[in-house]
């Protein structure tokens, strides 16, 4: 059985192993291959049964180039670069790696937070280039620092991702709401469940840990931002659709919003154009909370056993039966 991995270099720069699969069938690995559609993917795809893929995009043309495809297996949870409805149309299995992430997350929308509260970062290149050693004072900030203790966080998607953020800001002294279309036991222990428009007026942080679905694409607009309260703090390192991003910037500019932690934007990479780049008060990283070592061989680990899952006939994580 041939195997081919179109982007790997972002799951495994060289710290982890592809000895697993190469046990499973004959295996090519491509560090990257395009993030756009490009007639090398199916040319790098060829006569392989099964593909490996995180960001390359898989289409109807290139499926219909691929005449031995049978299993589409995500090193990641999202999947929305491949046509899934027409995979299954086509007999193609599409599977994913759903639970990987949860820990480290989690403890990166709180990472995003406590940068926004204190600008750590900036202020440790302020010592390095030398303004705490010629400064008059003893010490110094730039920024007005913010403490989270008796204050709301409203966490918009309270799943598994969702209530590790909880737990952690709640641990910090913060009360708790949660929206979710889902509300269970274990949410209920760590927050109050309430509808998105009091969770927009009462937070003074709010997180986005939701699905994008053609329902909420945007749901951080003009709108939403209205009934929040002056000056709230958003972190976002779900999906970056979620928010429109123009709206967003004039917010920051306005000071309607007080500061945005983002790991996600609409496009990605960032284009040159995106208006947050420019907006005041927003910290943007390059879409990295999903890759802490760890999480990342949970994904190697996780995908060996779809495509052994798929190989026994009892196919797991599928996504598009």
């Amino acid at each position: 059985m041939k195997i081919v991995v179109l982007d790997g270099y972002t799951e495994n720069p060289g710290d982890l192993s592809w000895a697993e699969l190469e046990k499973l069938g004959e295996l090519t690995v491509y560090d990257r291959t395009s993030y756009v559609e490009d007639a090398i993917i199916a040319a790098r795809i060829g006569d392989a049964e099964v593909v490996i893929t995180n960001k390359t995009p898989l289409s109807r043309a290139t499926i219909d180039r691929c005449p031995a495809l049978k299993l589409i297996a995500f090193l990641a949870t999202g999947y929305n670069v491949a046509d899934c409805d027409y995979a299954r149309e086509k007999g193609i299995l599409v599977c994913n790696v759903p639970t990987y992430g949860t820990a480290c997350v989690g403890q990166y929308a709180i990472a995003l937070l406590l940068e926004v509260c204190h600008h750590i970062g900036h202020h440790d290149r302020t010592v390095h280039e030398g303004k705490w050693q010629n400064h008059i004072d003893w010490c110094y900030w730039d920024y007005p620092l913010i403490e989270l203790d008796g204050k709301t966080a409203g966490v918009i998607g309270f799943g598994r991702i969702g209530q590790t953020t909880g737990r952690i800001a709640k641990a910090l002294g913060m009360d708790i709401l949660a929206h979710d279309l889902y509300p269970n036991d274990a949410g209920r222990a760590i927050a109050t469940y309430v509808e998105l428009d009091a969770l927009l007026a009462r937070s003074d942080v709010i997180f986005l840990h939701c699905n994008l679905t053609p329902e909420n694409e945007r749901m951080i607009d003009k709108a939403a931002i209205a009934k929040m309260k002056d000056g709230a703090i958003l972190i976002n390192n779900s999906r970056g659709q979620l928010i429109d991003a123009q709206d967003v910037a004039d917010a920051l500019r306005s000071g309607k919003l007080g500061a945005a932690g983002l790991d996600v934007v609409y496009t990605e990479p960032i284009r040159a154009d995106d208006p947050l780049l420019t907006a005041p008060n927003c910290i943007i990283t390059p879409h990295m909370s999903w890759g802490a070592k760890e999480a990342r061989q949970r994904i190697m680990d996780i995908t060996v056993d779809n495509v052994r899952a798929y190989q026994r006939g009892e196919p797991i994580n599928v996504v598009n039966r």
